[in-house]
């Protein structure tokens, strides 16, 4: 009987310990879990949040860049649209800068719009063919020109040009303003529409690569022309310009007083004067400039003609 009491006793304790301890180990394991949880959830959450914000600040820098860029583009566009006609403005500002005050006329003379004191009739154009030729000749003609304040046209052949285009460059440059005298200097008059086509467009697209500038003055080579020529000289909006007075330099050759006196002989206002790129007549133009004032006359700016006969 003692026996079973005691046994009883045992029994009893062993149940009342053992429903003490397992609340405890039920309340321990939740938070455990709670825990594991609380490290893994929120690390979990704050990694993927962290890399969320990052793509996020990644995307949302990249959009804003790229819409602060499409702005900026669209800006730019519009700026560039607005520059553009700002640009088309200065351009259409530029030309009415550049007023044309002169004219050439029918009979191959420099006329005034209005004849007044900014635009004296007693003019002459100055006008040199068949070059580039040589690096020396052009200095000096250029010095000359400088001297006396004066500007002429160049007009030059596509085949000097690609062998030495840096001599167009040098005219350029130094101030010469460019006409297109074809690319072989062949006589145009007997040649076909195509050949024509060819010796002139071929000389206007290498001066243009060369210099960017497109010539606004074409003469062919003796002075022969056609219709053709007047038709290209239209399409490309230039003046097609013969000349009014000869300097005779490519037959009186080595004398540079002829040249002189064939241009005084034969003056008159508005005149171009045809001369050429020639040791003699490079020798002869600072004292033909010189007599050409003693007599009244100023040098035209060829940028101040119009490139419509009138």
């Amino acid at each position: 009987m003692m026996k079973s009491k005691t046994a009883a006793c045992m029994l009893l304790s062993l149940l009342i310990l053992s429903a003490c301890s397992s609340p405890a180990t039920n309340q321990s394991a939740p938070a455990e879990n709670t825990s594991q949880q609380s490290e893994n959830a929120p690390a979990a959450s704050t990694g993927n949040e962290g890399a969320a914000n990052d793509e996020a600040s990644s995307n949302g820098s990249g959009d804003t860049t790229a819409a602060g860029s499409t702005d900026t583009t669209a800006s730019s566009t519009t700026g560039g649209a607005a520059t553009g006609n700002n640009e088309g403005t200065a351009a259409t500002g530029d030309k009415a800068e550049v007023a044309y005050t002169y004219h050439m006329n029918k009979s191959y003379n420099i006329v005034p719009n209005e004849e007044s004191e900014a635009t004296p009739k007693k003019v002459v154009l100055l006008t040199f063919d068949d070059g580039p030729k040589d690096e020396k000749m052009i200095n000096s003609m250029m010095d000359t020109l400088d001297k006396h304040n004066a500007k002429a046209i160049f007009f030059v052949n596509g085949y000097r040009i690609k062998s030495h285009p840096e001599l167009l460059k040098l005219i350029h440059d130094r101030g010469g303003v460019i006409g297109n005298h074809t690319y072989d200097h062949i006589v145009l008059k007997k040649e076909s529409k195509a050949k024509v086509t060819q010796q002139i467009e071929d000389t206007q697209t290498l001066i243009e690569k060369t210099i960017n500038v497109s010539p606004r003055f074409l003469r062919a080579p003796n002075g022969a022309t056609n219709d053709t020529v007047h038709e290209l000289a239209k399409k490309h909006d230039m003046l097609y310009m013969n000349w009014s007075v000869g300097s005779l330099d490519w037959v009186n050759q080595k004398d540079p007083d002829a040249v002189i006196t064939n241009v005084m002989d034969q003056l008159h206002s508005g005149s171009i004067i045809l001369m050429h790129e020639l040791p003699w007549t490079v020798e002869a133009l600072d004292r033909l400039l010189t007599k050409l004032e003693a007599k009244g006359y100023t040098f035209v700016d060829p940028n101040v003609i119009d490139n419509k006969v009138q």
